[in-house]
């Protein structure tokens, strides 16, 4: 399939594709007889990797470094990471940095939360004592919105600011 149709299968741009590509994340693809790049489904597969890894916080730097095990999360189902990586929770290699990040970050958003809740309703609500939401006494907390989170990879434009 041509770039246009591979990008879009995998949810982004043919400049994308093209900056992984110049990264190493992926492979030369094929050619076509008149030149143009030709992509077969296996390369579109670690494509959705590659992107799904990047939504999830890691960095280009950070998948240049394991590329040449990229291939293994397109098997189905992945091997588990500790084959590929260092094993969880030793604190080297990139997913075990990865989780690190994660880990420190949960931990902030926590503590945030707690904060907010005891500086709005007191002491209680950080403790989750529903009487502490006043009216809404006795009935469940209200229900907290997923915040969409998006990629934008570092040579795409920024997102035009709307009126």
């Amino acid at each position: 399939m041509r770039i246009g149709e591979a990008a879009a299968a995998a949810g982004c741009t043919p400049r994308a594709l093209r900056l992984y590509e110049q990264r190493g994340l992926l492979p030369p693809p094929g050619r076509t007889a008149s030149g143009q790049r030709d992509y077969r489904p296996a390369e579109v597969a670690r494509l959705r990797v590659i992107r799904e890894l990047l939504g999830s916080g890691f960095t280009i730097e950070d998948l240049r470094s394991c590329a040449d095990r990229l291939h293994l999360l397109t098997q189905d189902p992945p091997p588990r990471c500790g084959a590929t990586d260092a094993p969880e929770g030793s604190g080297s290699g990139v997913v075990g940095r990865r989780l690190a990040i994660l880990d420190a970050e949960i931990d902030r958003l926590t503590r945030l939360r707690e904060d907010l809740a005891r500086r709005a309703f007191g002491d209680r609500a950080a403790f989750g004592d529903r009487a502490a939401f006043g009216d809404r006494a006795g009935a469940d907390p209200p229900p907290y919105e997923p915040v969409p989170v998006t990629h934008r990879s570092p040579a795409a434009p920024p997102a035009p600011a709307t009126p």
